[in-house]
C-alpha cells in the first residue's frame, strides 16, 4: 500500500505536528485550536487502534519494517478505513522526536467532547472526581492520570496552570490512561466549588484529620483535590474543602504529589471495599 510521502520540514501537516509538540501554552493552545493530541510511539497508538478519533498515522519506511508498528497501522486501518497514513522522510523522525532510537510511528487523535467542552456549560458534575491544582510537572500529571484510571477514578478536573492534560509528555507518563477517563482542562476554582457535588477533601500537611480516620467520608463520592508541587492546595479552595493529612514520618518533609494521590485514591478503594 503507498502511503503519502512527507519530505520536507516545510509541509503544513509537518508543522502542525511540531505545533502540538510545543511545551507550555504554546502547545496548548496549538491543541486546542486543532481540536487534536498527538500520540508518540507505539503503547499509545496500540491503545486508540480500532478508534475512529485516531484520524491520522505518521510512520516510514523504517517504522513499517517493524512488526509491531506495521500491524498496528493496518489492523487501523481495517477497521477505520478514512484514516490517513503518511510516511515521512527517515531524516525527519529526528527533528520529531526527542527520545533517542524512538519507534518512527505517531498519530493525530481527535479531542474527546468533556476537553473540549467550555466549563461554563457544565452545570454539574456529580460522582467522584480527582482535582488537580497547579500541579505543573507533566510526569506527576500523567502519573496521577494512570493512578485515577487504576482506582476507578474516571473523572479528572485540571485547574488553569496545569500541565496540559494533553500534552505529549503528559499523554507519554499517563501510558494510555486518557483513553480510560473524562478529562476537564483549564477550569476555574469558582467553576470546581460552584460544579463539583461530592465532598471536597484537600491534602495538606497541617490537616487536623488524618486520611485513615475518614472512614465514613469515603464510603461517599469524594472530590480529591491534589496542590501545586511547591504551594500546595489553593487557599480560597481549602476554605471549602476538609483538609486531609497523609501520616508519614516527622523526618520527611513531604510526599511527592503523585505518590500523595496514589496513597489517598487506593486507601479511597480500600475502604470502600472492606
Amino acid at each position: 500500500m503507498n502511503f503519502d510521502l512527507i519530505t520536507s520540514k516545510e509541509n503544513p501537516l509537518f508543522k502542525e505536528v511540531r505545533n502540538l509538540q510545543a511545551t507550555g501554552s504554546k502547545g496548548q493552545k496549538a491543541r486546542l485550536a486543532s481540536g487534536q493530541a498527538l500520540l508518540e510511539g507505539i503503547h499509545l497508538v496500540q491503545t486508540w487502534v480500532g478508534d475512529p478519533a485516531l484520524k491520522t498515522l505518521l510512520t516510514s519506511e523504517i517504522g513499517l519494517k517493524n512488526i509491531e508498528i506495521s500491524q498496528a497501522v493496518y489492523e487501523h486501518l481495517e477497521i477505520c478505513p478514512e484514516t490517513k497514513v503518511f510516511q515521512l522522510d527517515s531524516a525527519l523522525w529526528d527533528l520529531l522526536s526527542d527520545l533517542v532510537n524512538a519507534p518512527h510511528i505517531a498519530g493525530l487523535l481527535n479531542l474527546p467532547k468533556s476537553t473540549i467542552t467550555s466549563p461554563q456549560s457544565i452545570a454539574t458534575l456529580e460522582g467522584d472526581v480527582v482535582i488537580l491544582d497547579r500541579v505543573q510537572d507533566a510526569g506527576n500529571v500523567g502519573s496521577i492520570l494512570r493512578t485515577a484510571a487504576a482506582a476507578g477514578f474516571t473523572q479528572v478536573i485540571a485547574l488553569s496552570g496545569c500541565a496540559h492534560l494533553w500534552s505529549t509528555k503528559v499523554l507519554r507518563a499517563g501510558m494510555g490512561a486518557h483513553k480510560l477517563l473524562d478529562l476537564y482542562d483549564g477550569w476555574s476554582n469558582q467553576q470546581i466549588l460552584s460544579a463539583v457535588t461530592a465532598q471536597l477533601l484537600a491534602t495538606t500537611a497541617d490537616a487536623e484529620q488524618d486520611l485513615y480516620s475518614l472512614k465514613k467520608d469515603l464510603l461517599h463520592p469524594v472530590a480529591w483535590v491534589m496542590g501545586s508541587e511547591g504551594q500546595g492546595v489553593s487557599e480560597d479552595i481549602l476554605a471549602q474543602a476538609k483538609g486531609v493529612s497523609i501520616p508519614i514520618d516527622p523526618r520527611v518533609e513531604s510526599l511527592n504529589v503523585s505518590t500523595a494521590a496514589a496513597v489517598c485514591l487506593f486507601e479511597t478503594l480500600r475502604v470502600r471495599r472492606s
